[in-house]
């Protein structure tokens, strides 16, 4: 898909209204792009928070139908909330970070109009991830449906005892297991919960997905990698704790035994835009803290 700047008349302007910092970054972006005689159109949420009131205003769910980008500011929780109203729509997504680590809002506050200028003129970093999609089916009947930028999360709730549940990989018997849940990462998500858990990094241009047992009851087990295009199916089996399960940390569903889970690839991606210099191995390095003693050293020299 080929993205071109002159498209980019119609900004769409996301954020994170409980933050300060955020609603001074969406102020000085608006007003930049009115400078630059572009439409800025707010988040009908968002426009709540700002003093504007002339603005064009809509619906987070209709705001990729009517925009040509949508930039979004504050942490990775407001792009992934963002990213799940988008996705449909291809609407490519800018972010800056408002928050605390930045993977998927990586422009700099302070570099903010700098990078956005280079990204109305064409110059940028495409990357597109894909989602995943959760299906809740009770005696075949579909009961519950959610889309995840991050991760589908299998968990006890505030129990302190382990679930029992079966995991099937494309049809195919994998194990019984009892432990604390399951956590079902797509690339984006790796750096995130997935990572907590003892997952493993995977590069955003991976089609993977990465299965991370959450404290089994048993030394063998360990995280699993496979295709992007498996289908991963959860069988709930009797507990004596109500398994819940998660889509990017939103709401929990409660689980009933015998209920089948079904995680695969959502048919739309998110498309993200990054100003010239990203570096994925780079944000590692900063956000996970790599070679933190070995620079230290160096720049004593």
């Amino acid at each position: 898909m080929q993205i071109l700047p002159k498209t980019f008349r119609n900004i769409g302007l996301i954020g994170r209204p409980d933050k300060t910092s955020a609603v001074e970054s969406l102020c000085l972006i608006h007003d930049h792009l009115l400078r630059l005689g572009l439409n800025p159109v707010l988040d009908a949420d968002t426009a709540k928070f700002v003093p504007y009131r002339n603005t064009q205003t809509v619906s987070r769910h209709l705001l990729g139908e009517v925009t040509d980008l949508v930039i979004v500011v504050g942490g990775d929780g407001t792009l992934l909330h963002a990213a799940r109203a988008l996705v449909k729509y291809g609407t490519p997504v800018l972010g800056v970070n408002r928050g605390r680590l930045g993977f998927l809002t990586d422009i700099n506050p302070s570099d903010v109009l700098l990078k956005l200028d280079q990204v109305l003129q064409g110059q940028f970093q495409l990357d597109r991830r894909f989602l995943l999609e959760l299906e809740i089916r009770s005696k075949n009947e579909l009961i519950f449906d959610a889309i995840a930028l991050n991760d589908v999360v299998l968990h006890s709730g505030k129990s302190v005892h382990m679930i029992d549940f079966e995991l099937n990989i494309d049809g195919q018997y994998v194990y019984r297991q009892h432990s604390d849940g399951l956590i079902v990462s797509t690339p984006t998500g790796s750096t995130a919960y997935s990572l907590s858990g003892g997952g493993p990094i995977l590069h955003p241009s991976m089609d993977a997905i990465a299965l991370v047992p959450m404290h089994p009851h048993t030394l063998s087990s360990r995280p699993i990698v496979v295709g992007g295009q498996s289908e991963i199916k959860i069988r709930i089996r009797e507990n004596r704790v109500m398994p819940m399960v998660s889509a990017d940390g939103q709401h929990s569903v409660a689980l009933n035994i015998g209920d089948n889970l079904y995680i695969r690839k959502h048919p739309y991606k998110l498309t993200l835009l990054h100003p010239p210099g990203y570096d994925f191995y780079m944000a590692c390095r900063t956000k996970l803290g790599w070679n933190q003693e070995f620079e230290a050293l160096h720049q004593q020299d």
